[in-house]
This record gives structure tokens, C-alpha cells and sequence, in this order.
């Protein structure tokens, strides 16, 4: 089997927050934080367990799910008190690529070929801890999932004895030698495990050392080297910082060599001081890192951009970006349409924390959410009408109107445009 090789986290949540491991309820401070850690440090996919024991804590789990798919790029698989169709189809909708049945229930293989039929095979996985479930089962297995999760190191030389599918094993932090002489097994797609979990632990260093050894994981392989840049009188390259979410430029610093192969290889943003004339880590002691995105040099090689996921500020002065002193600025019609939207989705906003007499804004979000839903009704009949009579501006004119009303009711619902963009791109 060719491609890379996956480091998995894997995440356990009770009560809506993420803990320690199955047994052990100890919770972590932050579960959206954890996850965007594992997002930016090199993680390839994050398998979360519901440990929930009714309904209502499985919606809270399901709740928490779906905040984390809205913040993260890494693929999420997810399962845990999967009783019925709906319970897949919930975690699906809630930004899930895949959803993972338990081998050790009774209803879960009727279940996942259900599921498998309706959705694809691959969104469906398994957790296994034994080689009777998959001997008793082996065809309707290789029909049903699309990839395994192997909780027991132990029996996969008997599992691929009996079947092709690939898995993912989870594994005791027995050694790199040992990683690696799992990790070339051909059915083998990746690796997870406790160490893999510690937030401690360097993942960036583990592909770096991985790759050294032969084994094909994602991390930053260059299409250009140093040598391929043209540095300044001052043998480094000035590097432009920017958010890989919103594009805000956060700042301007200097590599050297060792910066951008330190960069590389650790996934995190490293300069070369100037003024201390030393290598820096940008955050190691504020917190503040720069998790790499991307790398792009610009059309003369002297120049690099960086896109990088910022935790905290930018700017040693506590503001995000270090490009906050005006020189001079002319007005201008901003016609970015992403900007366009949050700019209106902000001024309503403020319209609702600080009401103005006469608006009209204020008047509909006064009148409640009937009124508003009513409204909305209105005006996706005009846009009807408009499309019909083929009057393009009218339609133009329409859109917008049903548009400003749509925000209306996402700010009266507390949803944002990131939020929807997120669910977009899912789809």
C-alpha cells in the first residue's frame, strides 16, 4: 500500500470536555485548544471517543465534535455510543470525515453495513481488539469498512493473516525501532497511541526522524532549497508573516540558513535575531508560536512568505499584528467578498449592543425572531419573483436584501461567518 503514513491522536470526551483516556476522567483544561494543538503540530488525524452513557451527554459530545471540526483542518473520525443511523449521520454532520463502530457490540457490524451503504464505505471504520470478530466475519469486514483501528499491538500479524483492510494501530511508546518496523508493514496506515496524545511530545521531530528512516509521512519536504535563494548583504532573507485564515499581515522578520532549516523540520517559525544575534523561536517564551502552513518564495527568490496558524499576538506590544501605526490612509469600497459580509455582519452587531433610533436593524431584532424568520420568508419570495421576470439587477437587488436579513437572524442566532465558511468548505 502506497501514501503516507498518518500520526493519529486520538481524543476522549465525557460530559462535553475531553479526558485523560476511557477509564481515566481526569479532564484537560481546554479541549479546543488541545485539538487546535494537534491541528497545527503535525497531527494527520484526530479519532475522538463518546463516552457518553445516555442521550443527552452524547448531544453535548456531538455539541463539542462539531465546535472542533468548525476549528480545525486536520481530518476528525469519531464514535463512541453509536446506537442508530441517526447517531451517524449526526456525527457526520457535525464535520466527521469518518465514523468509527465498536467490533465489541452486537449491533455493530448490521449497523455499519447499513451506514456503509448509505454513506460510503469510505466514511466507515472499526475498532478491533481481537482476531475472532474479524475471522468470524472477515468477507462482510472487507466489504463494510474501509479501515480498521487496532487497539491490541499484539495481533496483527493474525489480523493480516485474515484481511487486506488497512489499519491504524494503537501502540505503547515501546520505542522508535519499533514505531518504525510497524510502520513499514505494508497494510499499515498509520500509528496512534498515549504518546502520540501528550500534547508534550514533538510530533514534527517524530516525522523528521521518521522520514530520515525511510518512512513516508506528510512533513515539509522543500521544492526549494537555501541555495536557491538570493539573500541580502546580510546573508539572510526577510520573511513576511501572515494569517493563514484571514491573510492579516502579522509581522516582518530575518532567516539565516539554520532559521529556515530549524523552520522545516520543526514546523514552527524560527528567525534569526538580529539584535541578539541568535537563533529565535518565535513564542517559545511567550507562548505565542507560529505554526507553519506554507512557505512561498516570491518571483525573485528574495523574499519568503510565510502563512502561518498565530497563537496569541504577533507583536511583542501584546497587539496581533505588528502593522498597527498609520502613515496615511485613503478611504476606500471595500469589495472583498468575504470582508464585505463581515464588515455588515459587524455593523449589525453593533447595532444590537448599541441600538439606534430609527434603525431598522434595531426595529426587526426588536421585534423578535418571528419577526425576522417572516421577513426572511418575504424576501426569498421577491428573489423568486426577480428570477422569474429575468431582471437581473432586480435580482441583484433582491439577494442583497434577503442577505442582509440572513445576517440579521445569524446575529440574533450567534452565528458568524466564519461558521459558515467552515461548513461550506465540509461540504
Amino acid at each position: 500500500m502506497t501514501g503516507f503514513k498518518n500520526i493519529v491522536a486520538t481524543l476522549y470526551l465525557k460530559d462535553g470536555k475531553a479526558v485523560k483516556s476511557p477509564t481515566d476522567f481526569t479532564e484537560f483544561e481546554d479541549v479546543y485548544a488541545l485539538c487546535q494543538l494537534y491541528n497545527d503540530s503535525g497531527i494527520d488525524k484526530i479519532i475522538i471517543f463518546d463516552l457518553s452513557t445516555d442521550d443527552d451527554e452524547h448531544e453535548k459530545n456531538i455539541h463539542t465534535i462539531e465546535n472542533i471540526n468548525r476549528n480545525i483542518d486536520v481530518k476528525v473520525c469519531a464514535g463512541g455510543n453509536i446506537n442508530r443511523i441517526e447517531d451517524v449521520k449526526k456525527l457526520l454532520y457535525a464535520g466527521c470525515l469518518q465514523v468509527i463502530f465498536n467490533a465489541t457490540k452486537d449491533s455493530s457490524l448490521s449497523l455499519a453495513n447499513e451506514a456503509s451503504e448509505r454513506f460510503g464505505k469510505d466514511r466507515i471504520l472499526m475498532s478491533i481488539s481481537n482476531v475472532d470478530y474479524i475471522f468470524k466475519h472477515q468477507e462482510e469486514i472487507e466489504d463494510t469498512f474501509h479501515e480498521l483501528l487496532v487497539l491490541n499491538i499484539d495481533i496483527i500479524d493474525a489480523l493480516e493473516n485474515l484481511t487486506s483492510t488497512p489499519y491504524v494501530v494503537y501502540m505503547p511508546d515501546n520505542g522508535l525501532d519499533k514505531i518504525c518496523d510497524v510502520l513499514k508493514r505494508e497494510t499499515v496506515r498509520g500509528i496512534a497511541g498515549a504518546f502520540i496524545n501528550d500534547p508534550a511530545n514533538d510530533i514534527m521531530d517524530l516525522k523528521t526522524t521518521l522520514s530520515e528512516r525511510g518512512i513516508l509521512v506528510d512533513n515539509f519536504t522543500p521544492d526549494l532549497k537555501w541555495e536557491d535563494l538570493k539573500l541580502n548583504s546580510d546573508g539572510m532573507v526577510p520573511v513576511i508573516v501572515q494569517d493563514y485564515k484571514n491573510e492579516e499581515v502579522l509581522m516582518l522578520a530575518y532567516m539565516n540558513e539554520e532559521a529556515f532549516n530549524v523552520t522545516i523540520n520543526s514546523g514552527r517559525m524560527t528567525y534569526w535575531s538580529r539584535s541578539r544575534n541568535e537563533l529565535w523561536t518565535k513564542g517559545l517564551t511567550s507562548g505565542h508560536l507560529q505554526y507553519v502552513k506554507s512557505l512561498t518564495a516570491d518571483c525573485d527568490y528574495d523574499t519568503i512568505l510565510a502563512k502561518v496558524s498565530q497563537v496569541g499576538a504577533a507583536c511583542h506590544t501584546g497587539n496581533r499584528s505588528c502593522f498597527f501605526n498609520n502613515i496615511v490612509k485613503k478611504e476606500f469600497v471595500e469589495k472583498n467578498p468575504l470582508r464585505v459580509l463581515e464588515t455588515v455582519y459587524n455593523d449589525i452587531v453593533d447595532r444590537k449592543n448599541n441600538p439606534k433610533e430609527g434603525s431598522y436593524t434595531n426595529e426587526l431584532l426588536d421585534k423578535g425572531l418571528d419577526e425576522i424568520l417572516k421577513k426572511l420568508g418575504e424576501e426569498s419570495t421577491e428573489i423568486v419573483i426577480a428570477a422569474k421576470n429575468s431582471d437581473k439587477d432586480d435580482l441583484k437587488f433582491e439577494i442583497s436584501d434577503f442577505m442582509y436579513n440572513c445576517m440579521i437572524l445569524m446575529v440574533e442566532k450567534n452565528i458568524t461567518w466564519e461558521e459558515i465558511a467552515n461548513e461550506l468548505a465540509q461540504r
